[in-house]
């Protein structure tokens, strides 16, 4: 078989760092839930444009009569939660699905709980968080009309990824669920130290013992002469 290299994030060749995982989902995740693992990705990757989009709205706060302090937390939200959504709650559920992992379901719903939480919080939008929702749009209508349409974009982006979070922790659920999966079977496997590296589907399957066809004699044995059936 082919080494598997990593291929994500994909870097420029001319950047001397190299990716960090190895991500294909047409080839380690059952088709059965293909669709719903890039859901869920495309989901990280609308709330990253999204807090770009929420720096631009944040600029524009700033510069219409707000506080910087929400500007330079915009960015840091983007430098944060970008990366740290796709290891912490991403590629969970993606090695969840692709080995049947337990622990790594808990760590999804943990986590990703957190972000849709979040997520509600800066669709909310109160001041001094460094995130354009609703209520400072809102209420920056009475300041500057320009810069409170701008923040319009991120409220409603955040609004929308919080629905799409929400419908993905419920699908998620409802297959764990349906699968038999438990919080026990999550610590038998923080106990068992499989947590760590768990084996893929193909290879819980192709793990079994014995000969996989029937042996022959190396010679075939045909019979005499003419003589045949």
């Amino acid at each position: 078989m082919a080494e598997k290299v990593n291929n994500f994030p994909p870097l420029p060749k001319f950047i001397p760092l190299k990716p960090c995982f190895y991500q294909n989902v047409a080839d380690e995740i059952p088709i059965d839930y293909q669709s719903l693992v890039k859901r869920i990705y495309h989901v990280w990757i609308f709330y990253c444009i999204t807090l770009v989009v929420n720096i631009i709205a944040c600029l524009a706060w700033w510069i219409g009569g707000g506080y910087g302090v929400n500007f330079g937390l915009a960015i840091l939200w983007l430098i944060l939660f970008s990366p740290c959504g796709y290891v912490c709650w991403f590629r969970p559920a993606y090695k969840a699905f692709r080995s049947d992992s337990s622990f790594n379901f808990m760590a999804f719903f943990f986590i990703f709980g957190a972000q849709f939480i979040l997520t509600v919080l800066q669709a909310i939008g109160f001041s001094g968080w460094g995130a354009c929702g609703w209520l400072a749009a809102i209420t920056f209508f009475s300041t500057n009309v320009a810069a409170a349409v701008f923040m319009l974009f991120p409220a409603i982006m955040f609004t929308m990824s919080a629905v799409a979070m929400l419908i993905c922790i419920l699908r998620v659920h409802k297959i764990y669920r349906g699968a038999g999966g438990s919080f026990q079977k999550a610590q038998d496997e923080w106990n068992s130290g499989t947590w760590r590296n768990p084996p893929s589907r193909e290879a819980q399957y192709s793990n079994f013992s014995g000969n996989s066809l029937p042996e022959y004699p190396t010679v075939p044995n045909y019979p005499p002469g003419n003589q045949w059936p």
